[in-house]
């Protein structure tokens, strides 16, 4: 295996991890930590992408069967726990900081059910991707 593809799968893997981890504690903490592992999750996220993007490009490319449909899938989980994290989350932080001390009740539910459904997508990235390797 050549050394680009090797770094490339452990940055995936080891960014995908503390993405995930990080967003499963925080489901089950009911959103709680939120405010400061926010910015990382993004960027443990994006990171995770892009690296999944290359690692697609180069081992994929022109090919479309079982493992692709299942890795495509998995893509489109992951893609879609961004955006909510990103969307609801983001903005209900923005909310709660202009808030300063205080919590609404309501923005911090919010941050849980963001929080809980990427967990789950992200659930499904992995389960899929897990199961690509052995299409």
């Amino acid at each position: 295996m050549q050394l680009s593809l090797i770094i490339a799968m452990s940055v995936h893997i080891l960014a995908a991890t503390f993405w995930a981890g990080s967003t499963f504690a925080l489901a089950r903490t009911a959103g709680r930590g939120s405010e400061q592992l926010f910015i990382s999750q993004l960027f443990a996220a994006a990171i995770a992408i892009v690296a999944g993007g290359y690692l697609w490009h180069t081992l994929h490319e022109g090919s479309f069967g079982i493992a692709e449909l299942l890795l495509g899938a998995g893509a489109v989980a992951a893609i879609l726990a961004l955006g909510v994290q990103a969307t609801v989350v983001g903005d209900a932080l923005r909310q709660l900081s202009k808030l300063g001390g205080d919590h609404d009740a309501s923005v911090q539910t919010r941050v849980a059910v963001a929080q809980r459904a990427a967990a789950v997508l992200l659930a499904i990235a992995a389960v899929t991707m897990a199961a690509a390797r052995y299409a």
